[in-house]
């Protein structure tokens, strides 16, 4: 079994040792309420953002085994409703590690209780930092480790999506100057 390695840096810091995508998969359900709907009898959208944020969490957390905040939102795309009384579900994985940081894609889903139905309702890509327990300073994350066909692909998309919220938070402070 390959491992990735991260080596340790001349300050002495150990290397961390990798750990694979499934490592960090994560998975919740909820059935939707009243409570949670619209005029329409339909999910919310802040809701739905809720509960990726949570599952999203959830997986960056055991991935880093620490805790995590959420750094940002990168994507998050609505392409089909979530009615009144369906279930909703949501995965969630870590697509990519970076220093102290991490992507982690997430796929929400509708089922129908009664016909079985499932539609995939929803996607989005969160970044997420984690901190130190004691110092609540971010610090660094194990390496991912990556083997198949579509681990490598989602691993080679969250690095471009990086590039590109590099990008606009860099412009965004250039335009605040």
């Amino acid at each position: 079994m390959a491992t990735t390695v991260r080596k340790g840096k001349a300050s002495g810091v150990p290397a961390l040792k990798g750990k694979p995508i499934g490592a960090s998969r994560s998975q919740m359900a909820e059935v939707v309420l009243p409570a949670a709907t619209n005029l329409l009898g339909k999910l919310l959208g802040g809701h739905v953002m809720h509960l990726v944020d949570v599952v999203a969490a959830m997986a960056a957390s055991r991935h880093a085994n620490s805790y995590v905040v959420t750094a940002s939102v990168d994507y998050i795309d609505f392409r089909n409703p979530i009615n009144l009384g369906e279930m909703v579900l949501l995965k969630s994985q870590v697509n990519r590690v970076f220093h102290t940081s991490m992507e982690v894609g997430v796929k929400v889903f509708s089922e129908n209780a009664l016909t079985g139905v499932r539609k995939h309702t929803t996607t989005a890509y969160v970044t997420f930092v984690a901190l130190d327990a004691t110092t609540r300073e971010p610090k660094p994350v194990p390496p991912l480790i990556v083997k198949t066909a579509e681990e490598k692909r989602r691993w080679r998309e969250a690095g471009e999506r990086r590039k590109v919220r590099l990008a606009m938070r860099y412009k965004k402070r250039r335009s605040r100057d």
